[in-house]
């Protein structure tokens, strides 16, 4: 088994080892964030990869499922009474997802409580996300080049304007950038957040830079060169009104309906 490589006050969206998510408006993630003990974190991770992975896959192939991803945060702010596990999981249809998640099923010898990881974790936050724009480097290998992902929360009163902001500005800017070798990392995309909504939970966008390795996700770097989009910056910082929030995860596992084409 690979090492163990989250909503605001500590819920953290995600993304991994093959990443490449189709965006459509229909589409809407379902982002749980759970905390697991350290004591459990393997066993965990074991039953997610080796049970509920093939479920997800099973559930794909059925057609309304469109990605499933696991993530572990990176470090993190009080740890004991915070989330350290997201899921991701994108649906055709969010009103038709009853029968998805039939482990036994898939696994009919076997026992249920060989399989469950609720047991194991607590359930936190759960949040209802619009994809919207998603941007890779030339040649990426999602095998390869997704291990690690910052996730970035952005508080605005305009999340449709900053998000058009993103992808007029931004988006071609560190595609080019990727493209051209001017900065380790190998993805970018945006999404609105569709619930839930108000004064505490303030992020109402977020966005997703996607690395290689652990450093660069933490400390990533420019080229000396680098032209920074200046006016669409401040156009979209002048649209925020709180400081953004952002943590790192590992990309422990994805699978999404590219992989099972």
């Amino acid at each position: 088994m690979r090492p163990i490589k989250c909503f605001i006050s500590a819920f953290l969206f995600v993304i991994a080892t093959a990443f490449t998510l189709p965006v459509e408006a229909q589409e809407i993630s379902v982002y749980q964030s759970r905390h697991v003990s350290n004591e459990d974190m393997p066993q965990f991770i074991h039953r997610e990869t080796t049970y509920w992975r093939t479920v997800a896959e099973n559930a794909i192939q059925e057609g309304n499922l469109q990605f499933w991803a696991l993530l572990v945060k990176v470090g993190g702010y009080n740890i004991p009474n915070s989330p350290n596990v997201l899921f991701i999981n994108t649906f055709n249809d969010i009103d038709n997802t009853g029968g998805i998640w039939n482990a036994s099923e898939a696994f009919p010898d076997v026992p249920t409580e060989s399989m469950n990881t609720i047991s194991m974790s607590t359930v936190m936050h759960t949040m209802f996300v619009r994809p919207e724009n998603y941007v890779e480097a030339e040649g990426v290998v999602p095998d390869k080049d997704y291990n690690y992902v910052n996730i970035i929360f952005h508080d605005t009163n305009s999340p449709v304007e900053l998000i058009d902001l993103e992808n007029k500005h931004w988006a071609p800017f560190i595609k080019s950038s990727m493209d051209e070798g001017k900065t380790p990392q190998k993805g970018w995309g945006n999404a609105v957040i569709l619930s839930p909504s108000g004064p505490h939970i303030q992020a109402t966008t977020v966005s997703y830079d996607l690395y290689s390795t652990l450093k660069d996700a933490l400390d990533p770097s420019w080229a000396e060169d680098t032209t920074f989009p200046e006016d669409g910056l401040t156009q979209i910082g002048e649209l925020e009104i709180s400081r953004r929030i952002s943590n790192v995860y590992e990309i422990v596992s994805v699978v999404n309906a590219d992989m099972e084409n």
